[in-house]
């Protein structure tokens, strides 16, 4: 049985990366037909976070298959269990942030994995199957006290390389759903087979469609496959955007609005804080933006504990309303009393058909149905959040000169009355609430038609910024991003 060790190497840049290479493998003399070789090993309960096998591959192959297992033990009540998350790179590199050299990651949910210059198992790159060092990535997620046992079948196929993959991204936008400056539904967070999704791209279109959403963001955990496919997937009226679920150790950050291709690794931990602002400049610089998924999930490394100043929105709403949200609402709230207001989305983080995409949803200000204009009425915070596109919302304030709305500032003296006014339809049996940094100013209930106009007057003086939720038993049905008051003598 072959043992783990460790080997620091020099990444790009000259930043060291700590490496943990296992035992390697090589294939020499073959000309055709195919070939495998097996790995076995076993971590021990105290272990890094990423292990490496390299692969010599020769020249000839048209084909990398990757099979793995793992031992799960009966563990006490209480104690995790063995989970093993697997991914490769090519001869190219594996240094951190070395995105020439990925070629694919499926996390746990997949045993095996091809890939060749034609196709690729969903979660991977087809492409050339070039000479050189591999490196198929290991990624013991939680081991067992009894440590894990571990196989991998690496199997090569000699002959020539078939037609090279085209790449297919979306459309950069959908006519028929285009309306100019208005209000746009779309949800930010949602998964297929690409990584953990159990929906083809066709089936999530087609619940996009289905749910009366004018745009949605592919975010697969960790890898940038499903943003060279979408084109073949598109309508004319659905907008549908790239991103990636950056999935680490200490919680996940959804980049979303970036280019198709592009890749953003993930193999760093919260308190390597210069790895994490490193990446978040890179999906600055690409017009993306960062979310601060489910902050308070309660399954292991899936709660956010990465610096909130570095993110652009928070997930407040992450499918059903739960104490998990709850407590992302009253941290996103404290954060906004503290004077850092990051703006709120809300997402359906869709995985299987038994989650409702677009439930929750975020509407946006834009000024086109197109990715820049989304990017930038969310950054601005010009949105609200919905349990479904049944529910419609206006929100505004006036001071009787001027009118502002959700994510805007309305500049006012002291003593002037500003007018709060939220519109709703689409929700009976609810109560509308208004707040500012004090608490709740305003609650009325909403009449058995589901429509009401609540009205509450404010002053700069007493007043900062006042925000809307509409709720059911409890239950967020929507709610907005605040509208501020400024006065010019503060």
């Amino acid at each position: 049985m072959n043992q783990w060790s460790r080997r620091g190497l020099l990444a790009a840049g000259g930043v060291v990366a700590a490496a943990n290479l296992l035992p390697g493998v090589a294939f020499a003399g073959q000309v055709e037909g195919e070939r495998t070789r097996t790995v076995t090993g076993r971590f021990p309960p105290s272990i890094d976070d990423w292990f490496y096998l390299p692969v010599e591959v020769p020249h000839g192959v048209n084909e990398i298959e990757v099979v793995y297992s793992y031992d799960r033990p009966s563990v006490p009540a209480g104690t995790r269990g063995n989970a093993c998350d697997i991914g490769i790179f090519g001869p190219e590199g594996h240094e951190l942030g070395n995105a020439r050299g990925f070629r694919g990651w499926s996390g746990g949910f997949r045993d095996r994995f091809t890939i060749s210059a034609s196709s690729a198992t969903p979660g991977y790159l087809a492409g050339p199957i070039r000479r050189g060092t591999w490196h198929v990535i290991l990624g013991p997620y939680t081991v067992a006290p009894q440590g894990m046992a571990y196989r991998v079948d690496v199997t090569l196929r000699f002959g020539p390389s078939g037609a090279p993959f085209e790449p297919e991204p979306a459309p950069q936008s959908a006519p028929a759903r285009d309306r100019g400056r208005s209000w746009y539904r779309g949800d930010c967070h949602l998964h297929t087979v690409h990584s953990d999704g159990r929906r083809t791209p066709e089936e999530l279109v087609a619940a996009a469609r289905g749910a009366g959403l004018d745009f949605i963001t592919s975010t697969e955990h960790n890898t940038s496959s499903a943003s060279l496919q979408w084109g073949r997937h598109a309508t004319d009226d659905l907008l549908i955007l790239n991103g990636e679920e950056v999935t680490t150790r200490s919680g996940h950050w959804p980049a979303i609005g970036l280019p198709a291709g592009m890749w953003v690794d993930w193999r760093y931990r919260a308190g390597d804080s210069r790895d994490f602002r490193r990446f978040v400049q890179q999906v600055h610089r690409a017009g993306g933006l960062v979310t601060a998924a489910h902050p308070f999930a309660s399954c292991f490394g899936c709660s956010y504990e990465f610096a909130y100043e570095l993110a652009d929105l928070v997930e407040v709403w992450n499918q059903d309303w739960s104490a998990e949200e709850e407590a992302a609402l009253n941290h996103w709230d404290g954060l906004l009393r503290s004077g850092r207001w990051i703006p709120a989305i809300g997402n359906s983080d869709a995985h299987s058909p038994q989650n409702t995409v677009g439930s929750p949803q975020t509407v946006v200000f834009a000024d086109r149905l197109r990715r820049d204009a989304l990017m930038e009425g969310l950054r601005a915070g010009r949105s609200w959040l919905a349990e479904s596109s049944k529910v419609n919302l206006s929100f505004t304030a006036t001071d009787g000169r001027r009118t502002v709305g959700i994510g805007d500032r309305l500049r006012a003296s002291t003593g002037t009355p500003v007018t709060f006014q939220l519109a709703v339809s689409g929700v009976p049996g609810t109560t509308v609430r208004l707040l500012d940094q004090v608490g709740q100013q305003h609650a009325g209930d909403v009449p058995e038609a589901g429509t009401t106009t609540a009205r509450w007057t404010a002053y700069p003086r007493y007043t900062r910024w006042v925000r809307a939720e509409v709720r059911r038993s409890g239950a967020m049905v929507a709610m907005t991003n605040p509208i501020f008051l400024d006065d010019p003598g503060r």
